[in-house]
């Protein structure tokens, strides 16, 4: 992209002025499916971790993460993820193809998070918190890694959470599970029943993949999980649409957008307290992906015609960062129609904001009531409001 265009994308995700105000991140730790190959900070065989250097990553990664910080006003809350160990860690020999991490790594495994967080903060990117891993129960055709719930605890407290304490680093916000929503309870319930695994957790961590068997969200389960463990922090860490075809976005297919709505107004009146997108810009094939995994983005930067296309997703997330800002609190809010889906927070400047999406074909007039004030309102098929009060 022409540095006019790289300035415009920076702006309208960044600024809360100009764009619609991210202020919260995620990033990986190496490679994942969406580099360009496979890579990771070590020479391989290499547990004392001698070669360690994030050299690949000064290249592309982290200016674009400075630049990212720079229009978000100097602050961007910012955690990371592995998609995979480096092979020799693991049963299989393979970042690809899931497999297992090796019981005689666990520590130097746990010794590459510390270290890839301090090397980051050294370079002035400020890493707030990371997950232990990225679907721990998916076996993909790109990097990925397996845990069990007990395997995943069991990394946990005896070695992750007390390197990072060790090291200096025990403020770290720790995220279990990171996977989808259909078996976050399980997982929650094994992990956090356990008082030396769960002093560790900043909370848990989930994806919106599930829907692949019936095309239904599970969102009780996320409640489920924030009435068990009430002490605990509900984060969304990653959604994006699947099987990237252009047409959908020139003709505005409606349910891309609406996923995006759907499952934030729903996670939030569950408990969740942050919600985290995909890719923010990917080209106009849905990638880069080393392994053929192309998506959708909000925004697409088309490296032929230097033009970026801003999706319907793009505003409907903004309908939520731009106006919900943190330190909000959510209110009660409630539809009377079934196609009207509705939350609503309060800032900490005291202003109330309801965000309102018409998931139906029909136009649905509707009332904000409000400490015994109403406002009449119309909401069109297929939209999107805010209302800010």
């Amino acid at each position: 992209l022409s540095k006019e265009n790289q300035d415009r994308f920076m702006e309208s995700y960044f600024s809360v002025d100009k764009g619609i105000g991210y202020t919260l991140a995620r990033t990986i730790i190496h490679s994942c499916d969406f580099s360009s190959a496979s890579y990771t900070y070590i020479e391989e065989g290499d547990a004392e971790l001698k070669t360690f250097n994030i050299d690949h990553d000064k290249q592309f990664r982290l200016p674009f993460t400075k630049l990212a910080i720079a229009a978000a006003g100097g602050k961007l809350t910012m955690y990371a993820s592995p998609w995979s160990p480096p092979a020799f860690m693991k049963t299989n020999n393979n970042m690809l193809q899931g497999g297992k991490l090796k019981a005689e790594f666990y520590q130097p495994w746990a010794n590459y998070y510390a270290k890839f967080i301090k090397t980051y903060e050294k370079e002035g990117i400020p890493i707030w918190g990371l997950t232990i891993q990225n679907e721990p129960m998916a076996t993909q055709t790109w990097e990925s890694c397996i845990y069990t719930a007990e395997e995943e605890r069991d990394f946990l407290k005896n070695y992750l959470g007390p390197t990072l304490e060790k090291e200096g680093l025990g403020d770290k916000k720790i995220i279990v599970w990171d996977h989808n929503r259909d078996l976050m309870f399980q997982r929650a319930s094994v992990i956090l029943n356990d008082p030396e695994a769960s002093k560790y957790v900043w909370g848990i961590g989930f994806h919106w993949y599930e829907d692949w068997k019936d095309g239904i969200p599970m969102f009780n389960n996320v409640k489920a999980v924030n009435e068990a463990f009430p002490d605990k922090n509900l984060i969304f860490t990653e959604g994006t649409n699947e099987k990237y075809d252009l047409t959908r976005i020139v003709s505005e297919d409606p349910k891309l957008a609406e996923r995006y709505g759907k499952s934030m107004i729903n996670d939030f009146n569950n408990g969740t307290v942050a919600w985290t997108d995909w890719n923010i810009l990917l080209d106009e094939t849905g990638g880069p992906n080393h392994v053929g995994n192309l998506c959708f983005a909000p925004v697409i930067g088309d490296t032929k015609t230097n033009e970026l296309m801003f999706t319907n997703s793009y505003y409907y997330i903004g309908h939520f960062s731009k106006f919900i800002r943190p330190g909000a609190k959510r209110i009660s809010s409630v539809s009377s129609a079934n196609n009207l889906l509705t939350t609503a927070f309060k800032n900490e400047d005291g202003s109330i904001v309801v965000v309102v999406m018409n998931q139906g074909d029909t136009e649905i007039s509707y009332s904000v009531t409000m400490n015994l004030k109403t406002a009449a309102l119309v909401s069109l098929p297929h939209s999107i409001q805010t209302i800010v009060l």
